[in-house]
């Protein structure tokens, strides 16, 4: 500990926010290490109890009384961040009084605890203020802190940790991914430099992420996972056998008591098969004294679909690294959960070769997350480290048609910007709505959704003049920040985008397996909807034209325009896109003599007394037409 000094400045922290467990580390003599209780124990468990004296307990103290006062008791409430009241994950397994959502609400757990209503920001505050409070009994006084996040975390879980950390009082420098973190603390030890895979396998979360360390520099080349999978879920899956062993019955096993006395007992069962090729587990319920016998050889084959899944995201990862598992310099393992025997022997399988496991995985994450706030903080000597993360899923708008148009791409490093501009499809159009959505299939229909806003005050105007100019910016913690502005008129809006909650997260990682799995099918219907727009707008624009300019037609040429107009109407309500752009082509042979005397008369009446200058503006506001090729519900400008 280090000598008490009144006027000590404050010290930079890192804290790893776990599932499980949490720990709070810092930089001393230029070396990071996890700050210990008066137990020498570095990790508090992530456990928040709810006294009826209004007192509140947290770390081991809270953990005890999880079994007798369990709908008081928060466990894992990592989990549960960022996520909705009607998320189907919310509810499984989970012993607690969930407050209904009513109209108005927004869509957010909220835990009924006693007499308070609680969200799990609120509940992890209580986590960070004793980690607070720990830190500063050995430091006396502490600075600003980077805590870490499963690099799958979403923008929602992102913003409830930042919200959470300033709500327990602390200075939230930054929010770092837990592999980069654990990269960041073995690049810095081993002074080595080539690619290295974390697996990352904790309580509740699980990542995988490829990075290239050279010369300081940590780039992430990158990176999956499933924030819904980790120990708790092997510990669901013991669980539910010893219900099944003990001969517990549906109506025991709903009793919120019942199931964490069992989660509890499958959870030290597990780590006792980390050691023992067989255990005996006493019945804890009933007149029955009999136990019964697990061996690790059945709780392998319980969790083997979870490392299944493990499998398909690290994969997934080597092949958008552009990275072979053979080419790895080393596999570093992060997480309790990699304790486990059929862990290590999955990770070995998966990526043939022995992973490493020098630090100890449970503070390796805290200990990067110090290095970090270290180096944030201007201290120490190794300033020119410099960590470039990346988009795990891409981010774009809705356009016309429900198709997506993707402005910044997934394992984009970040922090990261880009623009794109678009127009009305509609004429006299007097605002845009913005629909932001994340993920990688071709329509919206198929992503999530993180935002909508409306950009109102625009002048009416044709179809296809004004501009919309929609901003992405992404900054290092991962959250993004949309800015809409139309161009003709000045008017813009700039949203700090929180993701709509409701999200399961599982299907953060099904957002990448179909996103492979219907490749081909997403740009079919895209270019389906692409082309229904198409049909519609020049649907609209040629009947205006033909009712306004009838007496430009002659003879058989309106007959001629009707029988295209009513084939292209009759293709865009199919599924063909092909047919639906034969048609269109149609359509533009049927009227093009038609589209050329409108031209010749608009320029005859626009050059008289103007200048060569005002010719082309004239034409354009003349047929209320974009000479510009755009498309969408507004469209995006080339």
């Amino acid at each position: 500990m280090d000598i008490f000094d009144p006027q000590a400045a404050p010290r930079p922290i890192g804290i790893d926010l776990g599932t499980t467990h949490s720990l709070v580390a810092y930089v001393r003599d230029g070396e990071p290490i996890a700050i210990r209780d008066c137990n020498d124990l570095s990790l508090l468990p992530s456990v928040v109890s709810y006294e009826q004296s209004g007192n509140v307990l947290v770390g081991v103290a809270a953990k005890a009384r999880a079994a007798l006062a369990p709908r008081d008791t928060i466990v894992s409430v990592k989990r549960f961040m960022g996520r909705g009241a009607d998320d189907p994950e919310t509810r499984r397994m989970a012993p607690y009084d969930f407050v209904p959502q009513g109209a108005g609400d927004a869509n957010v757990v909220r835990f009924r605890v006693q007499d308070r209503v609680l969200t799990p920001v609120e509940v992890s505050a209580e986590i960070l203020r004793a980690l607070k409070a720990l830190a500063e009994d050995e430091l006396r006084a502490v600075g600003g802190a980077v805590i870490t996040v499963p690099a799958y975390f979403d923008d929602a879980q992102r913003q409830a940790t930042k919200d959470a950390g300033r709500l327990a009082g602390l200075e939230v420098l930054r929010l770092l991914n837990e592999p980069t973190a654990a990269a960041l603390a073995y690049g810095l030890e081993k002074k080595q430099n080539g690619t290295f895979a974390v697996f990352d396998l904790g309580g509740g979360t699980f990542d995988i992420t490829v990075l290239l360390l050279e010369d300081g520099v940590f780039q992430v080349k990158s990176t999956g996972g499933d924030s819904a999978l980790g120990g708790d879920d092997m510990d669901r899956a013991l669980a539910t056998e010893l219900f099944g062993l003990f001969a517990v019955d549906a109506a025991a096993q709903a009793k919120p008591v019942v199931v964490r006395q069992m989660l509890d007992l499958a959870r030290e069962t597990k780590h006792r098969l980390t050691d023992a090729a067989q255990v005996s587990v006493a019945n804890p319920f009933g007149e029955d004294p009999k136990a019964a016998t697990v061996t690790r050889a059945r709780f392998e084959e319980l969790v083997k679909p979870l490392l299944d899944r493990t499998g398909v995201a690290a994969r997934r990862a080597l092949r958008d690294a552009g990275v072979r598992a053979e080419e790895l310099d080393g596999v570093i393992l992060v997480g309790g959960s990699t304790r486990v025997p059929a862990v290590r022997a999955y990770v070995k399988e998966v990526f043939k070769r022995e992973p490493l496991a020098d630090i100890d995985p449970d503070e390796v994450v805290a200990l990067g997350a110090a290095v970090q706030a270290h180096l944030l903080a201007g201290e120490g000597e190794k300033q020119d480290v410099l960590l470039l993360d990346v988009l795990p899923l891409s981010l774009g708008i809705e356009v016309g048609g429900g198709v997506v148009d993707k402005i910044l791409p997934r394992n984009t490093t970040i922090p990261a910007g880009a623009r794109a501009t678009y127009t009305t499809q509609e004429d006299n159009q007097t605002g845009f709505a913005v629909h932001v959505v994340q993920g990688e299939r071709e329509l919206v229909q198929d992503c999530r959704s993180l935002a909508r806003f409306t950009l109102k005050g625009i002048p009416p105007m044709p179809a296809g003049l004004a501009r919309l100019e929609v901003s992405f910016r992404v900054d290092a913690d991962g959250l993004l920040q949309v800015h809409a502005k139309e161009a003709t008129t000045g008017q813009e809006q700039t949203v700090e985008v929180k993701a709509s909650y409701g999200l399961d997260d599982e299907t953060v990682e099904q957002m990448l397996l179909d996103a492979l799995d219907h490749g081909e099918e997403d740009l079919a219907l895209r270019k389906l909807a692409e082309n229904r727009v198409d049909a519609a707008r020049i649907l609209r624009a040629t009947r205006q034209a033909v009712e306004a300019d009838a007496a430009l037609l002659e003879g058989a040429e309106r007959s001629i325009i009707e029988a295209a107009l009513a084939a292209l109407d009759a293709a865009a309500k199919g599924d063909d896109a092909n047919i639906i752009k034969a048609s269109i082509d149609a359509l533009d042979v049927a009227t093009r003599e038609f589209a050329g005397k409108r031209m010749n008369r608009a320029i005859a009446q626009a050059i008289a007394g103007k200048q060569v200058g005002d010719i082309e503006s004239t034409v354009e506001n003349a047929l209320g037409i974009d000479v510009a090729h755009a498309r969408g519900g507004f469209r995006s400008q080339p």
